[in-house]
Formats: structure tokens, C-alpha cells, sequence
């Protein structure tokens, strides 16, 4: 009996800590410079099912020269949960939330139209009903992956909005090309940012990851002077996060309004492997966050588009190796 009981609670102890090994659904992408294998969408079969993050462009694993760049960097795997995703994962914040009353519908693209449940102020780590999660359809090549959700809503809502994960060929570059279509009757508005959720070669928060900027950088928050430090245009982390520890300030400042401004490295100065990250958009918010497994710049850009316009941005990924 106490075996068996020994035997349970080891086999609990590693599904909390390892990624599941169901089938979800999910394809491969490869330019023979950079590999990666992407979840998804899927309201019943999908890795993510949660309502904070966009689903398309998950990607569960990225590979390049030896070194790995993504992985689970949480430890609890619930697919309704709100941060149970992986890959440079994207959020737009609420539309219409505000102006909806109880049992009405508010908008996360990515997502669907969500019903408000309560007078409380919108919450990304809560659970909201989706009420109309539009359709979804995914088309896959060699070296890219489009995500196309369509959503059209008695609410007024209506978008069509497109991601395409692309290879670019020969290079170790990856470039996440968005489109969102306005198709209803009111204007679409909001921010959105990348999460970033890197975890270069399963590094762990600490001295051995860089986090840089192309400008000074200023601001503070938790953990600022105990866990990192700003050094110039760096964020350079004095010790390992502990278990269950986090760091975040809420606005990194020394921006400008110019696109060049959304350009940022994240390095494993142990491995020597890196990622810079661009847009063709300029930053309306940047917000950096830090747990034990990732440290994570988050860039916001402002969207808006009208009744029949339609916006575009372009981030691209390019990954590389240093001594």
C-alpha cells in the first residue's frame, strides 16, 4: 500500500512538472537553418483554451545551431489556465469591456467574444466564457504556418484577423506577420504585446541571462536592486530567482515614439546563444517581467482600425550564437 501510495505521488509530482504527452494538435515548420514545431488552435483539442492569450502562434519548440529557445517555463499544465502557453505568445487587451453590462459581450482578438460575468475590472488571470470563439482556419507550408480567425458577432463586432508564422529562407530568422480586418460595425482599438517567453537552452533566471535595450533605460518595480539591476541599456540580474519568485516593473521608460526603439536582445551568455527581436511599429508601453525559468520584455504597440480598415505589423526574430 505505501508503495503504491510512493508511486502515485511521484507520478503526481512529474505531471506538475513536465509537459503533458497528449496528442495536441500542432505542425512542424523548417527553412534548414531554423526548426520549430507550432500548437494549434482547437476549442477542444487545443494545447491553450484559456482566455488571456491569442491563440494562434504558439510555438511549442524552436531549434537553431544546436540550441533550443522555447519550452514550458511554468510548472502547472492546465490547458484553461491563463499563462499555460509557450513561444513569443501575443495579448490584445479587452475591447468594449468597460462599456458592457453584466451578461453582455466584450472582444479579445485571438480569442473571441467573451461574456462579462461580474462588475469587477477586467482580469487577464481570470476564466471568461467564450460566447463566440469565431472560426478558425490554418494553412501550412515547408517554412510557414497562417493562422486565420473570422469573427463576425450580433454584438457589432467583426474582424478577420491573420498571423503568419514564417521561416525566412536561408536565415536564422522568424517573422510573425499580422493582418487584422475590420468586418463590423464598431472600431476596433486596443494595445497589444508579445510575451516573449523565452527559455534559451533551459537556462535558469539569473547572471547567465542578458536582457538588453537600444536606449537607457529607467524605472522601477519589484526586485529592482535585489534580484537585477539596470546597467545602462541592460538588465543584468545580480542573482538566481527562487522558487515561486518574481520580478516585475510595470513601465521600463527611455523610449521614443520611433519604431527603431522596438528592438531588444535576450542572451544565454553561459551557451552563447541569443534572439533579437523587432517591429515595424513604434512601443505604446514596455513592461518587464522575470521568473525563475524566464525573463521576459514585454512590448506593447497601439492598434486601431475602423469600421472596413485594416492594420498590419511585422515582428521579426533573429536568432544567433556569440563567443
Amino acid at each position: 500500500m505505501k508503495k503504491l501510495l510512493l508511486l502515485s505521488l511521484v507520478l503526481l509530482a512529474w505531471n506538475t512538472y513536465a509537459s503533458p504527452n497528449e496528442d495536441f494538435p500542432s505542425a512542424s515548420i523548417s527553412n534548414n537553418v531554423v526548426k520549430a514545431t507550432l500548437l494549434l488552435p482547437d476549442k477542444e483539442k487545443g494545447y491553450y483554451q484559456a482566455t488571456r492569450f491569442d491563440w494562434s502562434g504558439v510555438i511549442e519548440s524552436l531549434e537553431f545551431d544546436g540550441h533550443s529557445y522555447f519550452g514550458q517555463w511554468f510548472k502547472n499544465y492546465n490547458p484553461k489556465t491563463h499563462d499555460a502557453i509557450k513561444g513569443p505568445v501575443e495579448e490584445f487587451e479587452p475591447i468594449g469591456y468597460d462599456d458592457a453590462k453584466v451578461g453582455e459581450k466584450f472582444l479579445k482578438i485571438g480569442v473571441g467574444a467573451l461574456s462579462k460575468t461580474n462588475e469587477k475590472p477586467y482580469s487577464a488571470f481570470a476564466l471568461y466564457d467564450i460566447e463566440n470563439a469565431g472560426t478558425w482556419k490554418v494553412k501550412t507550408r515547408k517554412d510557414a504556418i497562417e493562422f486565420m480567425q473570422e469573427l463576425k458577432d450580433e454584438s457589432g463586432y467583426g474582424y478577420i484577423y491573420t498571423k503568419t508564422v514564417r521561416l525566412v529562407k536561408g536565415k536564422p530568422q522568424l517573422i510573425l506577420e499580422h493582418s487584422l480586418k475590420n468586418i463590423g460595425t464598431k472600431t476596433l482599438e486596443t494595445n497589444a504585446y508579445d510575451h516573449n517567453f523565452f527559455l534559451i537552452d533551459k537556462e535558469l533566471t539569473g547572471p547567465n541571462i542578458r536582457i538588453k535595450f537600444p536606449f537607457e533605460i529607467s524605472g522601477t518595480g519589484r526586485g529592482l536592486g535585489t534580484i537585477a539591476e539596470f546597467k545602462g541599456k541592460e538588465i543584468n540580474f545580480l542573482r538566481e530567482l527562487k522558487d515561486k519568485e518574481d520580478m516585475f516593473i510595470g513601465s521600463v521608460n527611455g523610449y521614443t515614439n520611433d519604431a527603431k526603439d522596438y528592438d531588444f536582445r535576450i542572451e544565454n551568455v553561459k551557451s552563447g546563444a541569443g534572439v533579437r527581436f523587432r517591429c515595424d511599429q513604434p512601443l505604446s508601453k514596455l513592461v518587464f517581467w522575470a521568473n525563475p525559468n524566464t525573463a521576459c520584455p514585454e512590448p506593447y504597440i497601439h492598434i486601431q482600425a475602423g469600421p472596413g480598415q485594416e492594420f498590419k505589423w511585422n515582428i521579426t526574430y533573429e536568432f544567433y550564437t556569440f563567443h
